[in-house]
């Protein structure tokens, strides 16, 4: 920053959000500042799968997979009934896949489309069963040089051996480690590339996932010149006549400082995961405090959006991304989350039930739909539900933070993470639950199983519960029976994977007042922004989609309103 302490824009937050509206007007010729609150940047984003959905998006018609903006209207008339932000639909529809393709020209952003991957309600008219979900390709992260330290890594639980990521296609191979000639070379191979990478580096430096999508467009924001700036809160946005002109900074070490934009401040905070009154006043009271979003995500960018005019959107089927997750304790003492999103529930051979010892949901719906279920069951944080399974289910997929063929269980027992037993009716003893009720559910769902049916649920019904089981287990990829003692059990409660409820934008991206008037120079992106699908979630990516697509927004228009001064 130059001593006149002023630039073109400032943007609040690094995470996917920030760092694209950032990179986007820089390429725009514009000068920017990038304003980070934690330490680490990429934010939950980094933490994610980094799937983006965009429908009827270039890269799936090169491979000959079909969509048009039509049948994603009609999908998303069907799974986001409500009217409300119905033009930021139309917005995102029409400018979704112009953002990519401008993403992929001007930083280091890179996709590639994934040919099978469901939208969440697959059976809807309009739904694809591939092609709309792109993720970012694997990146090498030496590029970053010494900036590789400041890119927020993967959660400890979703790595192996110190840090190694494994892409959504090799995880089979892992599966088969030892059973398969092919699956066990190629294995050896990764592992063989990892340890290289680890003389050098703390962790493996072939990223992938949210990970990858953080790195890349971090090397894109060095790429351009971006300053970033981190440890630094925004405290409050400087104003006059009503225009917003810059913000006021608050650095670690209580240095506070005034920057002027003489174009735009673009707030991409994270919304308010960790922001306890505001969860108080927009989230269920039984949902607790347990999130799955990165550190930094605490209101930040809302409270200065409300401050300066700006309003939450409260309209909202859901003012929060839903996942049910567990809590334990890592080895250094701090709280763990892990988020049980698509790799265990939908697997043949386990069951969820609550505490009257009943199921209560079809396992392999979405995480989003599965805590909706837990709401209603009457599942809370202190009245969590149970994931169940049998010794045959825990070593070949694992459970939570049990990775599968994990040979050292007595430390997660002891914690009382996983819980295990020789019996059905002893299992139930330990969680306190009612033990008739649990063995007759049991006896009930192993009936069906048996023949590859759910008989109370119809798991594994449509194409995305049946792409996240098993293809292997016949003839039904999601059903298998409960069998084989010991019998173990994992406690998870609803979570938050982030917030739904933002301040309302127009299709800009431009922060409105309650009259419906934008307030000048001040947008909201990614969790900050009022989620355009009213806090419903129909596919894969429809987070992160929509946050790249209006950063990219907020910026072009930043950088074509505005002149200097």
């Amino acid at each position: 920053m130059s001593e006149s302490e002023s630039c073109d824009a400032i943007v609040i937050g690094a995470g996917a959000a920030g760092m694209t509206a950032a990179a986007v007007a820089a390429a725009e010729g514009l000068q920017v500042l990038l304003v980070e609150k934690t330490s680490l940047v990429g934010g939950t984003a980094a933490w994610s799968g980094g799937m983006v959905w965009v429908p009827a998006n270039h890269k799936m018609r090169e491979i000959g997979l079909a969509d048009n903006v039509a049948a994603a209207r009609l999908y998303l008339r069907n799974t986001v009934p409500d009217p409300f932000n119905l033009e930021l639909r139309e917005t995102f529809l029409a400018r979704a896949d112009e953002a990519i393709s401008y993403l992929e020209a001007h930083t280091q952003l890179r996709f590639m489309p994934v040919k099978t991957y469901p939208d969440y309600y697959p059976a809807l008219p309009g739904a694809t069963e591939g092609g709309r979900v792109l993720e970012p390709c694997p990146f090498d992260a030496r590029a970053l040089g010494a900036d590789f330290a400041i890119l927020r890594p993967p959660l400890p639980e979703f790595t192996l051996f110190g840090g190694m990521m494994i892409s959504r296609q090799d995880i089979p191979h892992f599966r088969k480690l030892g059973r398969s000639a092919r699956s066990t070379w190629r294995a050896a191979q990764l592992l063989g590339r990892h340890a290289r990478q680890r003389l050098s580096h703390p962790r493996g430096t072939t990223l992938y996932l949210g990970n990858a999508l953080a790195g890349r467009l971090l090397l894109s924001l060095r790429g351009c010149n971006v300053e970033l700036v981190r440890e630094t809160t925004a405290e409050s946005l400087l104003r006059s006549e009503g225009c917003i002109e810059g913000a006021v900074l608050r650095s670690k070490d209580g240095t506070r400082r005034e920057v002027r934009a003489r174009r735009a401040v673009i707030l991409a905070s994270g919304g308010f995961s960790h922001d306890r009154a505001l969860r108080a006043r927009y989230l269920p009271t039984a949902a607790g405090a347990l999130t799955a979003a990165a550190p930094g995500n605490a209101g930040d960018g809302i409270r200065l959006g409300l401050a300066a005019g700006g309003w939450i959107g409260t309209a909202n089927a859901s003012a929060a991304f839903w996942v049910p997750a567990s809590r334990f304790r890592r080895g250094d003492g701090g709280e763990g989350v892990f988020p049980h999103t698509v790799t265990d529930r939908a697997k043949p051979g386990l069951i969820a039930i609550d505490r009257s010892g009943k199921r209560f949901v079809n396992e392999a719906l979405s995480y989003h739909e599965f805590v909706l279920a837990m709401l209603r069951d009457g599942n809370s944080a202190t009245e969590p539900a149970y994931l169940i399974c049998d010794r045959g289910f825990l070593w070949k997929y694992g459970l939570g933070r049990i990775r599968p063929f994990a040979l050292a269980l007595k430390r997660d027992i002891a914690s009382n993470y996983l819980h295990t037993a020789p019996t059905p009716r002893a299992l139930a003893a330990s969680l306190g639950i009612d033990a008739e009720r649990f063995v007759a559910t049991l006896e009930t769902y192993n009936r069906g199983a048996r023949e590859g049916r759910d008989e109370e649920f119809g798991r594994g019904g449509d194409a995305y519960q049946r792409h996240l089981g098993d293809a292997e287990n016949r003839p039904n990829p999601c059903v298998a029976p409960i069998e084989r003692a010991p019998f173990y059990a994992v406690a998870v409660y609803p979570a938050d994977l982030g917030t739904a409820a933002g301040l309302v934008t127009d299709t800009r991206a431009r922060v409105l007042e309650a009259s419906g008037n934008p307030i000048p120079r001040l947008y909201a992106c990614g969790n900050d922004m009022n989620s355009i699908m009213n806090g419903n979630y129909p596919g894969p990516g429809i987070t992160l989609g929509p946050a790249l697509t209006f950063a990219y927004l907020a910026a072009r228009d930043a950088a074509a309103r505005w002149g200097p001064g």
